[in-house]
């Protein structure tokens, strides 16, 4: 297969430019004039970015992973790949000890098998003040023996955590030690309770401002102190809801693409009519596309895709290189996966995703293979 376009890469933009695919991977990018005769098809388009990388969604085009359903944990990755997400994860929510657990044992064998990236846990240790559309009578304080049930299940890529609570910091190291990564999130974490989690080795930080302490000059908490830890990537929900495109603009210029990665924290609702939904069995409301608690009102994940978020990225100011990289190559180091995805470059599979000039999807390939036709974004 031959892709052809402008050629988004780590370097710039290559103009008029040909993706040589051979056996699922990319085999080179090379001027149009410059690519060698070759059979097989031929998918044009006005962009060619890298297949995009979600750390960070509960479901999509009416499908859940919340439930633990493995059908409908396939329904939600078949929508989010149509909308040129070639790896993600599912990610939970608070619940009870055994639902948690039956939970993330079901999809398991979509993460053995390649399917999702793993599974990340928003949640259940989490800070009451800050727990926004999470179950507050499911929250509590890390337990090693639960943490190690779930850890052995060999799915769990990422728990997202308030360090504040009791054994915080210990559940940190406890997730690093087995390789998973610890998030900070939904936290009323201070500035330097905040530091001491990355010092245990705390490395994301759940979507960045939504969930947490808020900035002041005089307390400057979770933000400021995981916006300046250079080990800490943010992720951050581009939507125009969970964050001002200043806050945004504002927030690359700080940490650099390289630390910022675009996430959907999407729900069964995206790419769906207003209406009734639910999250964990909390139920939602979406009015105008927006996501709220029913009754609180507070803002209960997006519906958002990534080619939206990184459409809406691109528009807000950042180059599109830097926003690839968001998108793209950030998020795939955050799970450990740089060498395989991420990028256009040589050697790595072939995931791409064909926009047109307006950055909507035409066209989405994953490891070689031209994903079911989908639907404009």
């Amino acid at each position: 297969m031959r892709v052809r376009g402008r050629v988004v890469t780590p370097e710039g933009v290559v103009e008029d430019a040909v993706v040589l695919i051979r056996n699922g991977r990319i085999d080179g990018i090379t001027p149009r004039g410059q690519a060698p005769a070759r059979g097989g098809r031929t998918v044009s388009g006005a962009w060619v970015v890298p297949g995009f990388v979600d750390l960070h969604v509960h479901g999509g085009g009416g499908y859940s992973f919340t439930t633990g359903d493995v059908a409908q944990a396939r329904g939600a990755i078949a929508f989010h790949r149509r909308h040129g997400t070639t790896t993600m994860l599912a990610s939970l929510v608070t619940a009870a000890r055994r639902d948690l657990y039956d939970q993330t044992a079901s999809l398991a064998p979509l993460v053995h098998s390649g399917e999702l990236a793993g599974v990340h846990l928003e949640g259940p240790y989490l800070s009451a003040a800050r727990c926004g559309a999470h179950d507050p009578g499911q929250l509590r304080d890390p337990d090693p023996a639960e943490l190690a049930e779930l850890i052995a299940l060999d799915a769990v890529r990422v728990v997202t955590l308030a360090p504040e609570r009791s054994a915080g910091l210990a559940a940190i190291e406890q997730l690093r030690a087995h390789g998973v990564i610890a998030a900070i999130g939904h936290t009323d974490a201070t500035y330097e309770q905040t530091l001491a989690a990355v010092d245990a080795g705390a490395g994301l930080a759940t979507h960045l401002y939504n969930g947490m302490r808020t900035v002041h000059h005089r307390d400057p908490g979770p933000v400021v102190a995981l916006l300046e830890s250079p080990s800490v990537v943010c992720e951050v929900v581009a939507d125009g809801v969970h964050l001002h495109d200043g806050m945004l603009r504002h927030t690359v210029r700080v940490a650099g693409p390289d630390r910022v990665a675009l996430i959907t924290d999407a729900m069964a609702a995206a790419g769906m009519p207003d209406g009734a939904y639910e999250l964990g069995g909390l139920p939602i409301t979406v009015t105008d596309g927006v996501a709220r608690l029913t009754g609180s009102g507070s803002i209960a994940g997006s519906t958002t895709t990534m080619v939206a978020a990184f459409r809406r990225t691109v528009r807000s100011g950042v180059s599109i290189v830097d926003a690839a990289r968001m998108a793209s190559m950030t998020p795939a180091a955050v799970l450990g996966l740089g060498d395989q995805i991420g990028a256009i470059a040589p050697g790595l599979r072939a995931d791409l995703v064909v926009l047109d000039d307006d950055l909507a999807v035409t066209a989405v390939i994953r490891a070689g293979k031209l994903v079911t036709e989908p639907t404009q974004s």
